[in-house]
């Protein structure tokens, strides 16, 4: 894990803002500190910068662009030229950002399609020369507790149990969770199903010109939800009425504002919404059976998630097929809020190791 102190310094020409003094009680562990993170998909990039606040944190400047650095990976093995380019324009305004807002803590990961591609390493190596930004490339399972730490506050512990999913552009990760007393939770099993909606819909293509497409897709990420089932047995659980399904991706969130005919896209509108299945799925059907015009003027898809957009729905529809939940409660949260969190408890944690050694060095963390 690269955790950086201090936010890219690459071009000279950067503003920095000073930040105003503040009492001596909040110079300490993660007072002491704004935090910023950045997770960089298969399809997105997304920033978040932070303080800290009473338990939690409070956003100060954030920024989410569509750059498809994953684009042809599925059939090529390596990060275009194209898709580089667009990620890094997109990496450096994520280290403006964080620039000018004093950002002293920092954590930027990469997830599935720099696992799979064999040009990761150049790709960053150039982020970090022309940038000044060092990427982790996360596994799956850090990458599924990142996203589950992040959309934790969503938990409903009347709950025996929660399903807690993440469809990205190159993967799905899946987590099957014990809910237990005092928030005290235990993972059971997680997966990662290896088709996300960049890497679907370049295996089957659009379903407007192929419209067994949608149930091809369907029957594959299937395979893979079976055995997650057959191995945990959810169903039973489900049918006994002890399990949540949360959900934390841009599919999810999409269809929700599909589904409350939002004008445009309105996070506090969304985030921690209970959606009924039914709804959702009769959604999923009207978009598999629409052409990519009509998908592009939906409000809350648009041109650059229309092609999109139906591989999420497949996939949603392979896990409500095993796993028939009713109501399913949508999180615009996951893996950056769970590295802002990570951050902040090492900032703690550094301040108790700092009370066990000598006050030079403890002076020094401080």
């Amino acid at each position: 894990m690269t955790v950086s102190n201090s936010p890219s310094k690459v071009r000279d020409n950067r503003r920095r803002y000073r930040q105003k003094p503040r009492p001596a009680r909040w110079n300490k562990g993660r007072w002491s500190h704004t935090y910023g993170a950045v997770d960089l998909g298969t399809n997105n990039c997304r920033l978040l910068v932070a303080k800290p606040e009473s338990r939690s944190f409070r956003v100060i400047d954030s920024f989410s662009r569509i750059v498809r650095l994953g684009e042809g990976v599925s059939q090529s093995g390596q990060l275009s030229e194209a898709a580089i380019n667009r990620t890094i324009e997109a990496l450096s305004i994520c280290a403006d950002k964080m620039d000018r807002r004093g950002v002293s803590r920092m954590r930027c990961v990469a997830t599935e399609v720099c696992r799979k591609a064999a040009n990761s390493t150049e790709f960053l190596e150039r982020v970090r020369a022309e940038v000044g930004i060092e990427l982790d490339i996360i596994s799956t399972e850090e990458e599924a507790t990142l996203a589950l730490n992040g959309c934790a506050p969503l938990l409903d512990y009347r709950n025996k149990f929660a399903l807690v999913f993440d469809i990205g552009g190159g993967s799905t990760e899946l987590v099957w969770l014990r809910l237990g007393r005092n928030r005290e939770n235990r993972i059971v099993g997680w997966t990662s199903i290896p088709y996300g909606v960049v890497s679907l819909t370049e295996q089957h293509g659009d379903v407007s010109t192929d419209p067994t497409a949608y149930q091809r897709m369907i029957a594959d990420v299937a395979v893979h939800v079976k055995a997650f089932e057959e191995k945990y047995r959810i169903r039973e659980e489900i049918r006994r009425g002890r399990v949540q399904m949360l959900g934390t991706s841009g599919t999810v969130t999409t269809l929700a504002g599909v589904l409350f005919g939002l004008p445009r896209y309105n996070r506090r509108r969304v985030d921690g919404a209970w959606l009924q299945t039914s709804k959702i799925l009769k959604i999923c059907d009207r978009l598999a059976s629409s052409d990519y015009n009509a998908r592009a003027g939906e409000p809350c898809i648009g041109v650059e998630r229309a092609d999109l957009v139906v591989s999420g729905c497949a996939i949603v529809q392979a896990m409500y097929n095993t796993w028939p939940v009713r109501r399913l409660r949508v999180a615009d949260r996951g893996v950056r809020e769970g590295l802002l969190i990570g951050l902040m408890k090492d900032a703690d944690r550094e301040i108790e190791q700092a009370a066990e050694l000598t006050p030079k060095v403890a002076e020094k963390l401080m």
